[in-house]
């Protein structure tokens, strides 16, 4: 059986169309044309990702995402209009892992969910590893295999991106990762661009839930026109 995807878009033709593509992949798809009837379903129901149209009267999809985030961690991609980057900012902030822009391709929202499966199947499912697979720095400890994160003895709970993001700057601690680097490490794509503020929103979110101050971080440093780090 495939992985099980949720599919939220009041356009009907756009809905049809990512299902369709969605099943020659041989996923699951549970669709719907209305945000309010999603809100409901996504409550007691675990997929294994969602695709979100942000803009819906009623219920949108970022209240969609903000009620998936109280329960679950599978990924979440919104969808957007072309010029909506106020949207897309306030999705990456509230828990969603990537976003497409609309008009997209449906291969290029096939290649971005298999992205993102390929890094949540690997999340939820940990293989048993030795004691080096874990980086201790300071009272940040990360659990490479078991996909756990601790900051002095206190449970952390990250989405699959912001785990990805703070393994990846503690494996290069003391050297600076640029916003490039660490998007095509995550989703191993060329989808980057200047204008692309993934990269910042999750730094935010991990902050935020980290208790790391804005203007003197403990952890993550922001190297301004560069990148971020970890200092050794």
């Amino acid at each position: 059986m495939g992985y099980r995807i949720l599919v939220v878009d009041d356009e009907r033709e756009i809905a049809d169309l990512v299902e369709l593509y969605l099943l020659n992949e041989d996923y699951v798809v549970s669709k719907f044309y209305d945000g309010s009837v999603a809100f409901e379903q996504v409550a007691d129901t675990e997929f294994e990702l969602a695709i979100l149209d942000v803009m819906m009267p009623g219920v949108c999809g970022l209240e969609i995402c903000k009620r998936i985030r109280e329960k679950y961690n599978y990924p979440v991609i919104m969808l957007t209009a072309k010029d909506a980057e106020t949207d897309k900012i306030m999705g990456l902030t509230i828990g969603a892992d990537d976003y497409i822009t609309k008009p997209f391709t449906p291969l290029e929202l096939v290649a971005r969910v298999k992205a993102q499966l390929r890094r949540y199947k690997k999340y939820s499912n940990p293989s048993p590893k030795g004691d080096e697979n874990i980086i201790v720095h300071g009272g940040l400890v990360i659990d490479v295999d078991a996909h756990l994160v601790s900051l002095d003895e206190r449970p952390l709970a990250l989405t699959p991106t912001e785990f990805s993001i703070l393994r990846i700057l503690c494996e290069q601690r003391g050297s600076v990762v640029s916003s490039e680097k660490l998007f095509y490490e995550i989703w191993g794509d060329e989808y980057f661009s200047k204008n692309n503020n993934t990269i910042t929103a999750h730094i935010r979110n991990l902050r935020e839930k980290m208790g790391e101050s804005i203007d003197n971080p403990r952890y993550i440093k922001t190297v301004w026109g560069v990148g971020y780090k970890i200092e050794k």
